[in-house]
């Protein structure tokens, strides 16, 4: 198995032992990325703009490995409130609007650094 290390300063740094991304036998696996701004280390406030800020950083990744949107064939999010999914929907519809990946979402109690949502992803080529 080859297996390679994805990393940008496009997105936000690992927290913990884990990698951004690790692409593997024609797959990328994202790992669950949170609304932190790269440059600032900054979290934006609402659910609105928290996601757009995660699908920024997904897209970077993305980006760094070769892939797009296009690409993405399964996503997970994850989400401190239930009420919190249109939202979330909305925003999430604008960057998946054809050929949406497959994707699960939940509600869980706490997310990192008190985030609304975090989002991992998987694409292959």
């Amino acid at each position: 198995m080859s297996k390679k290390v994805i990393h940008t300063n496009q997105a936000p740094a690992a927290i913990g032992p884990y990698s951004q991304a690790i692409e593997a036998n024609g797959f990328l696996y994202i790992s669950g990325q949170i609304p932190v701004e790269p440059a600032s280390g900054n979290v934006p406030e609402g659910i609105t703009a928290q996601t757009e800020q995660v699908l920024k950083n997904l897209g970077a990744i993305l980006k760094e490995a070769g892939y797009d949107y296009k690409h993405v064939i399964k996503t997970t999010c994850l989400l401190s409130d239930i009420q919190n999914f249109a939202p979330m929907n909305e925003v999430y519809g604008k960057y998946f609007s054809t050929e949406c990946p497959a994707r699960a979402a939940f509600a869980v109690r706490d997310l990192p650094k008190g985030v609304l949502v975090e989002i991992e992803a998987i694409a292959t080529k």
